[in-house]
Parts: structure tokens; sequence; C-alpha cells
């Protein structure tokens, strides 16, 4: 029998947690409690507004959280961040039988490492990272990973719908996190491609916005040419995905896998150029990090 889950806790209130917590608020039946670890700083008042006012509840206090939630989901920062929270933080107030879902990206080996943890307390965890960015968090059509114990992932997938459009079971603990390395291998790699076209066609005398209208449905398209190029074009930097992020995940990659292989090229260089970037840019804005976007990749000096 599938368990029947009423009482939802949501860790973590950025630009991805906010909407998704928000989306599971107004669309399932669930109590659903929210908690963010700076709950003073402007953009996490701003999570919290958006997600209460979809009909979340703010609890301050994560203890309360852990002792009256049937499944936690977390959206947190590194494997640091996540390990900490979940293990030294959460774990302690936990009920027998807890399901927790973290979307942070934390690479293979964290994901098995907290599975373990969590199974010493009688909970259950489930790596589950997603792509689609800020509006598919928005909109609730994120792809979401899920990697780990079968039965769980039953329960929990009534509500990871009303999060995502496409959700699958990827396997056992720590195969979730394996599909996002090589979804942010194709993220990263499909960048470097719009930023190389973008520069051709300055070269050729071709506008970067006809390139977007007329190509995005051909071959060559993408969703990063459909969504980045077009922010691109609008000298639209902000981050739907922060390079601070995307710079911790190619990370992970080059962790979890031969980086000295040859079928890394691509991926190497864009890490190269967003690190560029961040170090360029972090001269002039000391949060360049977090205040630009992975789209700032066109930036880079091979791009002007």
């Amino acid at each position: 029998m599938v368990k029947i889950i009423q009482n939802c806790g949501y860790l973590g209130m950025g630009i991805m947690g906010a909407s998704m917590a928000a989306n599971l608020a107004r669309s399932s039946k669930a109590d659903v409690s929210i908690w963010n670890r700076q709950p003073a700083s402007a953009a996490s008042q701003a999570g919290i507004q958006k997600a209460t006012e979809a009909g979340a509840r703010w609890v301050p206090d994560l203890a309360e959280i852990g002792a009256h939630s049937d499944i936690v989901f977390t959206c947190l920062g590194d494997e640091k961040d996540v390990e900490q929270v979940i293990i030294g933080d959460l774990a302690p107030h936990l009920r027998s039988g807890t399901i927790v879902v973290d979307f942070s990206t934390i690479g293979p080996e964290s994901a098995r490492t907290l599975a373990a943890a969590l199974q010493k307390k009688s909970c259950v965890f489930l790596d589950a990272p997603v792509t689609g960015g800020d509006v598919g968090a928005r909109n609730g059509t994120l792809t979401i990973m899920v990697g780990g114990d079968r039965v769980a992932y039953d329960a929990a997938l009534p509500l990871l719908q009303h999060m995502g459009k496409n959700v699958h079971h990827c396997g056992e603990p720590g195969s979730g996190q394996a599909m996002k390395m090589v979804n942010q291998i194709l993220c990263a790699v499909n960048l470097v491609s719009v930023c190389e076209a973008f520069k051709a066609a300055r070269d050729l005398d071709i506008d970067p916005v006809k390139v977007v209208d007329i190509l995005e449905n051909g071959a060559g398209g993408s969703w990063a040419l459909t969504n980045l190029g077009r922010r691109i074009n609008n000298g639209d930097l902000k981050p739907a995905f922060s390079i601070k992020h995307m710079l911790k995940d190619l990370r992970l990659v080059f962790e979890n896998l031969d980086h000295t292989a040859p079928g890394l090229a691509g991926t190497a260089m864009a890490q190269r150029y967003l690190q560029e970037v961040l170090e360029a840019q972090s001269a002039k804005d000391a949060d360049a990090a977090t205040n630009l976007g992975t789209q700032a990749m066109i930036e880079a000096k091979a791009f002007q």
C-alpha cells in the first residue's frame, strides 16, 4: 500500500525552493510547513512571502518540522550544506518512516551517504535533483530525477508531480544525482555553443536576436538557445541559475568522473569560461557568483 502523506516540510526558500514550495502548497491537499536557514535576508523574505501567500506555513523551528512531517523536501546549497542540515540538524527530530527528498545537486557519493545515515534512523532518503531553471520551478514544469527506494518514490510521486512535469525514478540511491551530472554536462556545453553561435553571428553581421527567432526550432535549437539566448539578447544576466551553482555542479562532475578523459573537453571548456567571467566580474561585484546567471558566459573574452 502506498503511504498517504498529509504533512510536508520544505527547507530552503531560494529562487527554486520558494517557487516549488508555493506550487506544492497551492496545488496539493497536504499541509506544507517551510523553513529557511537565513530568514532575515531580503532574498529569503521574498521566498518566504511567495510560499506563504500560496498557503504554506512559516515555521522557524526545524525541530517542529521534523517531528510533524511525513515527508521533508530540501532545496539547499552544496553537499556540505545539505549533509549538515539533514544529518546534523533535521535527522534527530525525524519520526520513523519519514521520507526526506533532496532537490539539491550534491553528487552520487553524498546522496549515498545521506541514504545510509537516514536508514539508521529508520527513515528513507531520495535524491531528486531537478532541471528546468527558475521558469520550470515557477510553472511546475521541472524535470525531477529520483534515486532511491521505489516504495518511497511511489509515495512521494503525487507531491512531486505538483512541482515537476517530468518525474522519473532513475534507480538506486545516487542515481538521480548521476543523471543530474549528465544533465549539467549538456547544459554547460549547450551554453558554450550558444555563445559561440552569437559570436559567429555578430562577425557575420547577423543579429543574434534573429538567431534565436529563426533557429530555436531547427536541428540546432536547444533549451539554452531559447531561454538563455533570449536573456543574453535582452542584456539580462541575472541568475535563473547562478554561476556559483554551475561551477559547483561542474566540480562535482569532475570529482565523480575522470576529468582527464578527452570526452569531457567541452565540459572543461565551459568551466574555464565561467571561471574566467566570475574572476573578472568579482573585481566589480563582490557577489558576482550569485548575482550573475550562467548566461554571463557570453562575457568571456573568447566571445567578445
